[in-house]
């Protein structure tokens, strides 16, 4: 840590990465600090004393290349070379819910917006992308990824539904909205809100007039 004022050194220098510094920050409170590294793990730091906070936050599969703070600091996001963005628990450095999936390149950035309602991610895939954390983590296992005859399966095999082919391009999950930075490319989002499947398809018949 360094004085801003003065620009020298405060208290020893934070130590316990096994790999380069990728990202910091610190607690909206200003009483932490959080670290992501390319040993793949998160670490917390008391800003005073310059002392480690509990054990790494460890679940990336590779570089962990940003991390921020929620608005309310209850919770943690961080980025990660693994293409995936993980949500801890600020307080017991637990995961919360699955990975934030859709990214096709390494994710270089993550925030969250002011007010809390919205996380943004910036990726080597050349999209930025923002997703509702409200629905996240619930439903953040339904991407939708046509087969090459258009149809969305079900994990167990099983169909879903059928894609246009004019639609396949840019089919996203539902929690997510994705911004390309490239004017071609689009984005096919499907509202469910009246989605039925199985025995229960005769439920979406409209009553006659």
């Amino acid at each position: 840590m360094w004085d801003a004022v003065t620009g020298d050194a405060i208290g020893k220098p934070l130590e316990g990465h096994t790999g380069w510094i990728r990202s910091v920050t610190y607690s909206p409170d200003g009483r932490h600090i959080i670290s992501g590294s390319e040993d793949c793990t998160i670490r917390m730091w008391d800003a005073v004393t310059g002392d480690a906070i509990g054990k790494p936050l460890e679940g990336h599969a590779d570089w962990t290349s940003s991390v921020a703070y929620s608005p309310d600091g209850r919770h943690i996001i961080s980025g990660s070379d693994d293409c995936t963005i993980r949500m801890w628990d600020a307080e017991t450095g637990d995961t919360v819910g699955k990975p934030l999936e859709g990214h096709t390149g390494w994710i270089r950035c993550v925030a969250y917006s002011p007010d809390g309602h919205r996380i943004i991610s910036g990726s080597h895939d050349c999209t930025i992308r923002i997703w509702d954390p409200t629905k996240y983590p619930s439903r953040v296992d339904t991407c939708f990824r046509s087969d090459s005859d258009g149809w969305v399966r079900h994990p167990d095999g099983g169909l879903l539904f059928w894609v246009p082919e004019d639609c396949r391009n840019g089919l996203s999950c539902p929690a997510i909205l994705t911004i390309p930075t490239t004017g071609h490319d689009r984005v096919v989002r499907l509202n469910l809100e009246t989605f039925r499947y199985g025995s229960s398809w005769t439920d979406i018949k409209r009553p006659e007039a």
